[in-house]
């Protein structure tokens, strides 16, 4: 058994967010009779899952699921990958929105002079486009 600061060393989590982990259900340690918490090896290994689910960006309802369907011995896989999969859906739409912003983004700069000119495609583009726009 081990406090919250052993566990955070072990995982590498902060210790506020194994405590925010703990109030909202995802980990329940048990506690000492001095009413600390008392972390075991199964509570930081659901917290190591945690972070290595979170750092693959799985929401926190998604880190439910998937702790749960982990600890489901019944579970199907299919359930699992559903979860995956819309998260790489996720990931895709916003990489497809990265590209958007970036050609975008790309358009304006080239288009810029970078000179000592007053007139600049960007701020235009900012300003959207209108020329009677108040400055």
């Amino acid at each position: 058994m081990m406090n919250v600061g052993e566990a955070a060393k072990r995982c590498g989590l902060p210790v506020k967010t194994i405590r925010y982990y703990e109030e909202i259900g995802l980990v329940v340690p048990g506690r000492r009779d001095n009413g600390y918490r008392a972390y075991d090896a199964a509570d930081v290994y659901k917290l190591q899952f945690l972070q290595r689910a979170r750092s693959l960006g799985f929401s926190i309802e998604d880190c439910r699921s998937l702790l749960s369907l982990y600890e489901d011995s019944s579970r199907a896989s299919a359930d699992v990958k559903a979860i995956a999969q819309a998260r790489l859906a996720d990931i895709r739409r916003k990489i497809d929105e990265l590209e958007s912003l970036h050609a975008a983004l790309s358009g304006l700069v080239n288009a810029c002079h970078g000179d000592h000119r007053p007139d600049c495609p960007i701020l235009e583009d900012l300003a959207g486009r209108y020329s009677e726009a108040p400055r």
